[in-house]
């Protein structure tokens, strides 16, 4: 004898809007950054961390990569860029990398974190955190 169950109109509704974070952590690039003049002669080593956010529903029922949010793409043109780029201060390097992300990833919201390890002598690791876009709410 089996059982039937019956699940609640109410509760097969969807919940909503939903915050799911697809995350890099310790990717290290070498680049030009820096104040001083010898700082601009050498590359560094800085480490980002980062946050998007993406629904991932789509993803997760199709399992096709083309229904998310690459990551492996986001980190190839994000070291791209930094390899590149050849700015002065960690805040203005944070927030190109960030605003490269949201403009060619369609991301709404990131958090990175940019870690110029080194950077003062004693200190283990220095930088900056941003956030930047919307994070979208919990339903």
């Amino acid at each position: 004898m089996g059982f039937v169950v019956r699940i609640p109109e109410i509760q097969r509704k969807p919940i909503g809007p939903m915050t799911d974070i697809i995350f890099l952590r310790g990717l290290q690039i070498e680049t030009v950054i820096g104040i001083y003049d010898w700082e601009r002669t050498i590359r560094q080593t800085i480490i980002l961390d980062l946050d998007m956010a993406a629904d991932i529903r789509r993803s997760a029922a199709s399992d096709d990569i083309v229904d998310t949010l690459d990551y492996k793409a986001v980190s190839k043109r994000v070291i791209s860029f930094v390899e590149e780029s050849e700015f002065f201060l960690v805040e203005t390097l944070a927030e190109k990398v960030a605003q490269v992300i949201i403009e060619e990833f369609g991301v709404p919201w990131v958090r990175l974190t940019l870690n110029k390890k080194g950077a003062i002598r004693g200190a283990s690791d220095v930088g900056i955190l941003i956030e930047r876009g919307t994070k979208p709410r919990h339903a």
